[in-house]
């Protein structure tokens, strides 16, 4: 542990998964500085569904979206719009995410999912553990309920989650009722995910990681961060007044990480799916996250209330947030909740950008052309959910071990024929 205090490692970008890369890494006895030009936790770490969606194995990619996608596309209200401002830039991402959903392919995305989500609980619960803040997360599961969805279709899609491992049981209207009164008995059925988890405030939980960050001697950097050089004793990360000096650097900078990538020579398909949410000032009986098949979007109770959230827009990173958007989602709640004459009144909006890949997987691992800097950016839908594996996994590459996951197919020489990441970090040159 004295060697490595002795090494300054740099992380670019303070959402859940910097900051558990930075906590991590601190842990393990670097010194380690966390640098965001907002602050804390400020993007979709701070508005997301909070659901630790370990049950999403199941790559977006998938065949039978084809057929959904013109309807979809042509309600500019629904749960996936581009604008037409950005349609020629989006047209690569989704030739390559047309490209994913070959059989073998896909298969081969689902098991690398299934690697990360498999010890995503475990990880947190280790983490929190440690720090006693075991509290920060509840885990009561989460369920996937259906209205008009055939009972053959809900049956075959209960099967194939069962045979991916994961912990279900399928609920017919009367187990849901007794399960969580407090929503429509227009759901015929719910798959019920029993060891899922989630958190009431996601951005406290975020502050509170950062704050044991902070508490091992960890430092925040309040600096955009506009380039990432390599020089001889490491890394210059260059800041519009200042410049600073790192042995090692971390690109976690969500949906902005392939800005900082290019000068280095790696070009990466990332884009954002920017996802809204509304919040409510009541959280309407319910106790666990509850997302809706037909209607795609997800309410999570919440310390403030329930946030309602969904949707899927390409639309950059620069244009503004189209309330609309967020506002579509309130008939949606208000059918699924057994409060039919309730008017439902947001608190607030919220619009945030997820980086998201083509093939539904992150980037995690070191820079095949470059020593001592990594990468951990493009968890998608599933941020939250990845953040403590994630920081297991750099943490490990940082110190030169053989990490927990193969993290082969999260290398991002996926995307180049430039060489491929080994399973574990070479030696420092």
């Amino acid at each position: 542990m004295s060697d490595n205090k002795t090494q300054h490692i740099g992380v670019v970008g303070a959402g859940i998964i910097g900051i558990c890369c930075a906590l991590k890494l601190q842990r393990a006895g670097f010194t380690v500085t966390l640098y965001d030009e907002n602050g804390l936790a400020q993007g979709c770490s701070k508005g997301n569904a909070g659901h630790f969606a370990t049950e999403q194995v199941f790559p977006l990619a998938h065949s039978s979206l084809l057929k959904k996608l013109p309807m979809m596309l042509l309600n500019p209200l629904g749960p996936l719009r581009i604008d037409w401002r950005y349609v020629i830039k989006a047209l690569p991402w989704f030739w390559r995410f047309v490209n994913n959903m070959a059989s073998s392919t896909y298969k081969a995305n689902t098991h690398a999912l299934q690697a990360l989500n498999h010890r995503a609980i475990t990880a947190y619960e280790t983490l929190l553990d440690e720090f006693k803040l075991n509290h920060l997360i509840t885990k009561k599961g989460s369920l996937l309920t259906f209205e008009t969805t055939p009972v053959t279709q809900i049956q075959a899609m209960f099967e194939k989650y069962l045979a991916h491992g994961i912990a279900v049981e399928l609920l017919n209207a009367e187990q849901l009722q007794r399960l969580e009164p407090n929503l429509a008995k227009t759901i015929t059925h719910a798959l019920f995910f029993k060891e899922v988890a989630h958190s009431v405030d996601p951005h406290l939980f975020c502050l509170s990681l950062a704050e044991q960050f902070r508490a091992l001697g960890g430092q925040f950097c309040q600096q955009k961060v506009i380039e990432v050089s390599p020089v001889y004793s490491g890394y210059e990360i260059n800041c519009p007044d200042q410049k600073f000096q790192a042995d090692k650097v971390i690109i976690a900078a969500g949906a902005w990480s392939k800005l900082l990538l290019k000068p280095l020579g790696y070009n990466v398909p990332l884009d954002t799916e920017r996802g809204y949410h509304c919040m409510l000032s009541s959280n309407y009986g319910l106790s666990r996250p509850v997302a809706s098949a037909e209607r795609s979007f997800i309410m999570t109770p919440m310390s403030q209330g329930l946030r309602i959230a969904g949707t899927v827009e390409f639309a950059g990173t620069e244009r503004k947030m189209n309330n609309k958007r967020a506002l579509a989602l309130l008939p949606s709640a208000k059918a699924m909740l057994n409060h039919s004459a309730v008017t439902l009144q947001p608190s607030s909006v919220w619009m945030g950008c997820r980086p998201s890949l083509p093939d539904s997987l992150p980037v995690i691992g070191e820079a095949p052309n470059h020593t001592n800097l990594f990468f951990a950016f493009g968890h998608q839908h599933l941020g939250l959910t990845q953040g403590a594996i994630t920081g297991e996994l750099i943490t490990s590459l940082c110190l030169q071990q053989v990490p927990s996951v193969d993290i082969k197919p999260y290398c991002i020489s996926r995307f180049s024929s430039q060489a491929a990441c080994s399973s574990h970090a070479p030696l420092a040159q």
